[in-house]
């Protein structure tokens, strides 16, 4: 039994597939001929032509069957393709759209040149092969063109957010720069009063003494309670310049709190003491051994026993470590001095400020160097205060601090 003979259009498609290599080669005379085609005098040969066998297949598929239906799915995904390369290859959509008009025009004369030679080929089978040639090229342009659009519009969404990014970084430097400024004034201001108290505090005490001998012990005591105040600013000030410049990857460590709980005591019991304060200590039991640092934890907890020292004049401080949860532990320290009035609580952990007014001696950074401190060990810091009862700052510590990147 003999096999049918084939469509004419199939013989149509048998033909294309016969001459691809010339009718290749014809299209790349006519793209490289063509002045409006910039950025294809760029490429390749085989850059040029990589997706053209694909989508001579999917023409001849469509010939084959006599339907472009049938093979729309395959001609869209590689026309999607084609668009997708063609943009990084940086064509314009003009550009896309001449080379494929290009390779249209390459195809009706191969029509032609069939229709010329096969006998069977009527006019009628011209036609529909002129037609499923002109829709298979129009869906390869549409379908190119969409994916072209497609992958610029991504690309301006990604420049768009990096972008709004770069804006939102930069108005943070600018702030960051602004109270950077501001913070540099303070510190001035604060140094230079600091030490013009000091100047006269020491000025004082020469007068007294040039001017009455017998008192020279009282001005002595003057100016060494005066010296006393300078070295404690001028030590925070160099403790809180080394928090802030230390740029040194953060060693963790395995710290025994309990160890640590019962030298902080040690240390701030004579302190408290001495004001006719009382230490209420408690340890959790629960506790035993955390990832940190054990040194910056001790940093702040010294600099709140020794806030809430200086601002209680009567009562007791309370010292407490204990478990948070399951993954995070807390120290906790009150006291019932002056507190901090509303108006100050924003104020609190900045440079300089100080709760009370300038009977109280102080720099003012010890908070300062509390929150940079927990920011460096994740701690976060919370603590209520009410004016004339006093003031609670409780810290929560992860068990393990995570590692720095």
């Amino acid at each position: 039994m003999t096999e049918p003979a084939p469509s004419p259009l199939r013989k149509f498609a048998d033909f294309i597939r016969e001459q691809q290599a010339r009718l290749t080669a014809q299209w790349m005379k006519a793209v490289f001929g063509d002045v409006d085609l910039f950025e294809a005098d760029k490429l390749t040969y085989q850059q040029l032509a990589d997706h053209l066998p694909e989508i001579l297949e999917g023409l001849c598929l469509a010939l084959d069957v006599e339907d472009l239906e049938r093979v729309e799915p395959a001609i869209e995904r590689n026309a999607r393709k084609h668009g997708m390369v063609r943009w990084r290859q940086g064509y314009r959509i003009e550009e896309l759209v001449r080379e494929l008009d290009l390779f249209h025009q390459v195809l009706a004369d191969a029509l032609e040149e069939f229709a010329g030679q096969d006998s069977t080929f009527t006019r009628r089978h011209e036609g529909r092969a002129r037609r499923l040639v002109a829709e298979t090229l129009s869906m390869v342009t549409l379908t190119s063109i969409k994916e072209v659009v497609s992958e610029r519009d991504r690309k301006i969404d990604e420049y768009t957010g990096r972008l709004e990014r770069a804006n939102h970084e930069l108005t943070l430097k600018q702030r960051l720069v602004s109270d950077l400024y501001e913070s540099r004034m303070q510190i001035t201001r604060s140094v230079v009063h600091d030490l013009r108290n000091f100047l006269n505090a020491f000025s004082i005490a020469l007068q007294l003494i040039g001017r009455a001998p017998s008192k020279a012990d009282t001005a002595l005591k003057l100016a060494n309670r005066q010296a006393a105040d300078m070295k404690q600013l001028v030590d925070q000030m160099v403790e809180y310049s080394v928090v802030l410049g230390d740029d040194t990857p953060l060693a963790r460590e395995q710290v025994e709190l309990h160890a640590l709980y019962d030298e902080l005591v040690t240390a701030s019991r004579p302190a408290i003491e001495s004001k006719g304060l009382t230490l209420h200590a408690t340890f959790d039991p629960a506790l035993s051994t955390v990832t940190s640092n054990r040194l910056k934890i001790k940093q702040i907890a010294v600099n709140l026993l020794s806030n809430a020292t200086k601002y209680t004049k009567s009562g007791e401080i309370e010292l407490v470590f204990a478990t948070a949860g399951t993954e995070h532990w807390s120290i906790r320290v009150s006291d019932t001095g002056v507190g901090i009035a509303p108006s100050d609580v924003n104020r609190v952990f900045d440079e300089f400020e100080r709760a009370a007014g300038e009977d109280i001696p102080g720099t003012g950074l010890g908070l300062a160097i509390v929150k940079e401190l927990c920011r460096v060990l994740h701690g976060q810091i919370n603590f209520a205060s009410r004016e004339g009862i006093g003031t609670t700052f409780e810290i929560r510590f992860p068990l393990v601090l995570p590692e720095t990147e």
